[in-house]
């Protein structure tokens, strides 16, 4: 955690562009309320601790004299009457450890912060400690691919080998389809585990046509519709490719030059363009890494802005060119039309509605360790959020619960072990996706595998 007092002018001007600290001033009284926001997801709860997060995002016109968390069981909206903490009004970004709770009890939190002119509130979170038998158990096993170093090889599960895969999508068959970037072609694997090559040579280049000649160069993100289509963020060469249910490979969007530009079909620019994700209308999400933006892609390969600009840096807006990201990896697409975003250099995990409001889940660049590095993310059907940790670690967002579980592996460790939990290890797990019972399975890029988790959840 950073002071502003420890900051440079020039660093203190940054922070009040990219997040959004303004005087707020008024012509009338002259002071307003300062203003906060509460993120909306509480990690490390247990029986009778917790920790939640704030972000201060005005000073109204004044100084501060106080901010912190407040919470209750019994005050749905609590104020600094209530249980509270105090952090240095010095500081932009700041946690609260809530301890003393009460097992198996719902509470009550959000942020507060005091100027001259009196106490603003964030918003309320609603989380509920553990109960004595809560307990998660992740089970994780190798699906296909093995440790041997990267090689290409079809097969049954370990018997087939990859080369530093990066992304995976599931087909409505429960077939699923892995970026296999280093061996420049896109793998199918059945839900037995059976390996196949679905299209490239695995020679580095670009070629549309059949699947079988069609060639690739480091492909990152996959995604499928529902018609059987597959589309294919061709990082490499700056393109969006298509390959059809009957196996031909097309070029959606992108010319191959690295840029930026809106526009249809080969008139569009990308730069290193990573995770993908499709809605029920066909249209294609992509987390333009080298360009810090969200772009949509219709079916037709129309190509359009839906968040963020060229500069980098973490900024909610209302309007979507006024957001900020910073070398988005994955995204993700609800039901509703919901694009979340893992933001991975910011450590955040951020949601971009369909008009392209943009907001925080959770994380940033001063409060780090809560989502270290995102590089993939999935949304299932009830609105859960499964994320992976490049640092080694597989987490779950529980959007009934507002709470973030830590289900596998150990962030900022890296190794091959499979087992339950904080036992088992992942090098550099990129992309992931879930079947349909739930089962989730995680690109494990250095180690060049797929990796399946079970979860089982004990009340």
């Amino acid at each position: 955690m950073k002071k502003l007092s420890t900051i440079t002018i020039l660093s203190f001007i940054s922070l009040i562009a990219i997040f959004g600290i303004s005087c707020n001033k008024s012509s009338d009284s002259g002071v307003t309320v300062p203003t906060i926001s509460t993120y909306s997801v509480i990690s490390g709860v247990t029986t009778t601790a917790a920790q939640a997060y704030a972000a201060v995002t005005g000073y109204g016109g004044a100084t501060l004299t106080a901010n912190g968390l407040c919470w209750s069981s019994t005050n749905q909206t609590p104020t600094i009457s209530d249980t509270k903490s105090s952090s240095s009004v010095d500081t932009i970004f700041f946690s609260a450890n809530l301890t003393s709770l009460t097992p198996n009890t719902t509470y009550y939190v959000r942020a507060y912060a005091t100027n001259s002119a009196g106490t603003g509130y964030g918003n309320v979170v609603k989380f509920k400690t553990n109960s004595a038998t809560f307990a998660i158990t992740a089970t994780v096993s190798t699906f296909a691919g093995n440790a041997n170093g990267g090689g290409f090889v079809n097969g049954t599960g370990v018997n087939a080998q990859f080369h530093n895969p990066q992304g995976i999508c599931t087909d409505a068959q429960g077939n699923m389809y892995v970026a296999d970037s280093y061996n420049n072609v896109i793998r199918k694997i059945t839900a037995a585990g059976v390996t196949t090559t679905y299209a490239g040579t695995g020679t580095l280049g670009y070629l549309d046509g059949p699947a079988a000649t069609a060639q690739f160069y480091a492909p990152k993100g996959v995604a499928a519709d529902a018609q059987g289509n597959i589309y294919v963020a061709d990082m490499g060469n700056n393109m969006i490719r298509k390959i059809s249910a009957a196996g031909v490979v097309t070029t959606l969007a992108g010319k191959g030059s690295a840029g930026y530009a809106d526009g249809t079909g080969a008139d569009a620019v990308f730069k290193s363009p990573a995770g993908l994700a499709v809605d029920a209308s066909g249209n294609i999400y992509v987390a333009d890494q080298g360009t810090n933006t969200i772009r949509k892609v219709t079916s037709a390969g129309v190509v359009t802005t839906l968040a963020g600009a060229a500069a980098s840096g973490q900024v909610d807006a209302t309007t979507n060119t006024d957001a900020r990201f910073s070398s988005p990896s994955g995204v993700t697409v609800d039901a509703s039309g919901n694009v979340y975003v893992a933001d991975l250099a910011n450590h955040a995990i951020r949601k971009v509605t369909s008009a392209g409001v943009t907001t925080t889940i959770i994380g940033n660049p001063i409060l780090s360790k809560v989502v270290p590095s995102p590089s993939g993310i999935y949304v299932d059907a009830s609105g859960n959020l499964f994320i992976t940790d490049a640092s080694g670690q597989v987490m779950e967002i529980n959007v009934t619960t507002n709470i973030i579980y830590s289900l596998a592996g150990v962030a900022g460790t890296s190794g091959f072990a499979n087992g339950t939990n904080i036992n088992a290890l992942f090098n550099g797990p990129q992309a992931l996706t879930l079947d349909s019972q739930g089962n989730i399975y995680v690109v494990d890029y250095y180690n060049n595998m797929i990796r399946k988790i079970v979860v089982t959840t004990q009340q």
